[in-house]
């Protein structure tokens, strides 16, 4: 994975985050108070754990946040978080989370190929998983909150969140880079 080494990299390390992804989140969380104090929140994709970090903080000890990922999280994190190795597409989530969300988060990304058409795709299909589990596992006006590729499945992703969400955005953050395809999609107020 390339490693960006720009000021975001250095604030991160100097503020104490494992990675530079973290002002992504925090940007669209001022925009959009998306964290609050005492929230259930639901993080997929959570490797390195920087978003992890920040949720919890935000949330307090008072709320909850449970990450959840294929690669394993080598990092000390508050109380208030719980950190599952595991598979999206197969996890037993109806055995685990009998109380929904109120956010959930996915900075998922796909192996990328370097071909536009199959990447957003594949991007695509994260996003929807996302999606299926938002609408199974998050409160009624909670928020999801997904990164996903710009391309062909684009438009068909956001037509989907608008038939489960009141109000969609579409969002690129300033931390991210000017080349990447990558915007964020958040569901507001899930109906």
């Amino acid at each position: 994975m390339k490693q960006i080494q720009d000021h975001y990299f250095h604030k991160a390390k100097k503020e104490g985050y494992v990675a530079r992804s973290v002002y992504k989140l925090q940007e669209i969380d001022q925009k959009y108070h998306l964290l609050a104090k005492r929230n259930r929140v639901l993080d997929l994709g959570c490797a390195p754990g920087s978003w992890l970090q920040y949720a919890a903080k935000q949330v307090g000890c008072g709320g909850e946040v449970v990450g959840i990922d294929l690669s394993s999280i080598a990092l000390k994190l508050p109380e208030n978080v719980t950190v599952v190795q595991a598979d999206i597409f197969e996890y037993p989530f109806r055995e685990q989370f009998a109380q929904p969300f109120d956010v959930i988060l996915s900075d998922m990304a796909p192996k990328t190929t370097g071909v536009k058409s199959v990447d957003a795709q594949r991007s695509c299909n994260l996003c929807e998983q996302a999606l299926q589990i938002a609408n199974e596992y998050l409160k009624p006006t909670g928020s999801l909150l997904v990164k996903a590729f710009q391309g062909g499945p684009f438009e068909q992703l956001r037509q989907q969140f608008r038939e489960q969400f009141s109000h969609v955005k579409i969002y690129k953050p300033k931390s991210s880079r000017q080349e990447s395809v990558e915007v964020f999609l958040l569901g507001l107020q899930k109906k």
